[in-house]
């Protein structure tokens, strides 16, 4: 029941009183400037055994390109009403993205990891571009990305 409640508070960004602790979660993503257009990122949560929990944000809003991030695409077969309520525009090079959302507590500490896949039109994508523990001890830890993103911070 635990893990049910953490998924529905993952996948709507949501949590129901009385049912789950959550606080506000700020997420900063830094672009490297590659020289390209706008990057598309897609946010999703996995369990302690790398089971997919749930999708977050997803930055980008035209569906035909999402299956460029490959690690979410696979982990949620495509599945667009994963994302439904949960998507804004791409992110261009050398920008920042700045989101905010209400995570339950129940997700920090207990072994859930947060992925970062990222793609650019015309340039190599980039599945699991960034992943990090979410821990309490994490928070305002900076963590480098692999190839289109330079950094990510998370504060709680």
């Amino acid at each position: 029941m635990k893990s049910l409640l953490a998924v529905l508070a993952v996948t709507t960004a949501l949590t129901v009183p009385g049912l789950a602790m959550a606080r506000e979660v700020t997420f900063t993503t830094t672009m490297r400037n590659y020289g390209g257009g706008g990057a598309y990122l897609a946010y999703y949560v996995t369990d302690a055994k790398g089971k997919y929990a749930g999708s977050l944000w997803m930055a980008g809003d035209k569906a035909r390109y999402y299956e460029h991030m490959s690690g979410w695409y696979r982990a949620t077969a495509g599945d667009t009403a994963e994302i439904n309520g949960i998507t804004g525009a791409s992110v261009g090079a050398g920008r920042s993205l700045k989101i905010r959302l209400d995570l339950a507590d129940a997700l920090f500490d207990a072994g859930y990891q947060l992925h970062i896949d990222s793609a650019v039109e015309d340039m190599r994508d980039s599945p699991n571009d960034i992943i990090v523990p979410l821990t309490s001890n994490g928070s305002g830890q900076m963590a480098k990305g692999r190839r289109n993103i330079a950094d990510f911070t998370y504060t709680r």
